[in-house]
């Protein structure tokens, strides 16, 4: 299970989208950031994405994760709820009707680890996965 305290820092961030029904592909370069605030982190990120041969655009999310009795709940910048993870649970299912957003982390290579979002629905077939790896501060 991963802890709020692990999270916290500045990650890199790899993001690759497989837009199966649009038959194109997307990559996101960028950072992310896990910062205290009153009520546990604050997740930032912010990269360049570039979806097929389009150009690349500046690309920023916040998410905001809070202890949860024995877990973790992210929700959305605007406090609605996201997904939810415990001890024993990394996969969680977010209900965005009409489309169904299942996610599952890994994180057998901690600390370098993964998120991978799965969304289907009736316009939607497509794989997000997410790669985080902590950016070390640099040797003086």
């Amino acid at each position: 299970m991963i802890t709020l305290d692990q999270l916290e820092g500045h990650w890199q961030l790899t993001r690759e989208i497989e837009d199966r029904r649009g038959g194109v592909t997307g990559r996101l370069e960028g950072t992310c950031r896990w910062l205290r605030d009153a009520q546990g982190l604050r997740q930032e990120e912010e990269g360049r994405l570039t979806m097929g041969n389009g150009p690349a655009l500046e690309a920023r999310r916040v998410y905001l994760w809070r202890a949860a009795g024995d877990g973790i709940e992210v929700t959305f910048e605007d406090g609605r709820p996201f997904h939810r993870l415990g001890p024993g649970r990394l996969t969680d299912r977010h209900l965005c009707d009409p489309d169904t957003y299942d996610v599952s982390y890994d994180l057998a290579q901690w600390p370098d680890w993964t998120q991978r979002w799965r969304v289907t629905g009736p316009r939607k077939d497509a794989v997000i996965l997410s790669r985080f790896r902590p950016l070390r501060p640099p040797l003086s």
